[in-house]
């Protein structure tokens, strides 16, 4: 039986257990993929100070973001084609945020569609939206998350167009897989997960096949996708997005201190300081390199959130003491999702936790909310 001790062992066990090109849409980035490493090489530069001396009895790692109490200051960031990783995976995963306390990010891009989430969940969940040149659609899909209850919208802005994803590219990444020599050799090594694929009904886009024009299979869905991306997406587009949702917002993939001011205009509850987890513009920096910058840049105007590279307790903290209020993980829960199932979400909380709670107290903190750059050995 294998021994699960940090998010690592998670990730071995994804890696033997889904089919190659769903492991690895999770586990790459664009082109030379120098920002996808850089995203958590640069977390691991950061040293932090011990301190002795202080009582650490009454610990907690609960906060709170967006107005919304927390377990801990983690949500679970919105990722695409999660019910490829494991049969019904978005429901598995919002069931394992909703018993540990913390938020699940529904993507736009998701096996399981909206209405389907909020059938097998009873608390509210987060849904993320690329905006789409079909803006009927768009508000139409807005209308879709309001009424099932959603508590935030999460807007990405930095996905007008698709960085350039070799790996991606290379495996003809499609949902579900089309059934060639290779993927069915493939698939036989994944007996559990192509069990789970046979006994469900959800393998497609569950959000958008049967939603938007002429979108009513597969093919038409990946003609429709290629040409919905809105290049023209820009800050003053979020006036009628905000207005049509009517509740928390948050705003994803500022990387640059000029991109705070017009986030902060436009009426945000929030911002996530996030590359896409490496997967848009490589050379671009990893996001806790500019961390500090934004957070000097947001003062107390806006919530400033965090995302990309976060693989354990010690990486949220880090991204707390430079200023985060609330940071997100993806591939750590994705890597529980495709080895375990819920049980996997469930485990990959559980270590960011546990390290979390456990960095608290060789640091001496208590509380989240006294976390700062005085725990940094270096704060720079």
């Amino acid at each position: 039986m294998t021994v699960v001790a940090c998010i690592d062992d998670l990730r071995d066990l994804h890696r033997r257990r889904v089919p190659k090109m769903f492991y690895e849409y999770a586990e790459s980035g664009s082109w030379t993929e120098q920002t996808f490493r850089e995203n958590t090489d640069d977390f691991r530069r950061i040293r932090l100070r011990q301190r002795v001396g202080v009582d650490i009895t009454d610990r907690s790692t609960a906060s709170r973001m967006v107005g919304q109490d927390v377990a801990m200051p983690v949500a679970l960031a919105p990722v695409g084609l999660l019910g490829m990783q494991s049969a019904d995976g978005e429901i598995k995963t919002a069931r394992a945020a909703e018993a540990f306390g913390v938020p699940f990010t529904l993507s736009t891009m998701s096996i399981a569609s909206i209405e389907d989430v909020a059938a097998n969940t009873s608390s509210p969940f987060w849904f993320q939206l690329y905006v789409m040149r079909d803006r009927e659609f768009i508000g139409q899909l807005i209308d879709r998350a309001r009424s099932a209850g959603c508590s935030a919208l999460v807007l990405t802005m930095d996905l007008q167009v698709i960085g350039q994803r070799h790996h991606d590219i290379r495996n003809n990444l499609t949902a579900p897989p089309r059934l060639t020599f290779a993927n069915f050799v493939n698939i036989c090594t994944c007996p559990a997960w192509a069990l789970g694929m046979l006994r469900t009904r959800r393998r497609g886009f569950g959000n958008i096949i049967g939603h938007a024009k002429g979108v009513e299979s597969l093919d038409s869905l990946m003609k429709w996708s290629a040409e919905q991306l809105d290049r023209s997406l820009s800050w003053s587009d979020i006036d009628w997005i905000k207005d049509r949702w009517g509740g928390k917002l948050i705003v994803k993939g500022i990387l640059d201190p000029e991109d705070v001011e017009p986030a902060i205009r436009s009426g945000a509850d929030a911002l996530i300081v996030s590359n896409h987890g490496g997967r848009q513009l490589d050379g671009a920096p990893s996001s806790v390199r500019v961390l500090p910058s934004i957070v000097s840049e947001a003062g107390n105007r806006i919530e400033v959130h965090f995302d990309s590279g976060i693989r354990s307790g010690q990486d949220v903290l880090k991204a707390c003491a430079l200023g985060a209020t609330g940071t997100y993980i993806g591939r750590s829960f994705v890597y529980g999702l495709g080895a375990m199932g819920e049980a996997g979400v469930t485990k990959a909380l559980e270590i960011i936790r546990a390290e979390l709670d456990t960095t608290m107290a060789l640091c001496g903190v208590c509380r989240v909310g006294d976390l700062g750059p005085d725990v940094l050995l270096d704060p720079a």
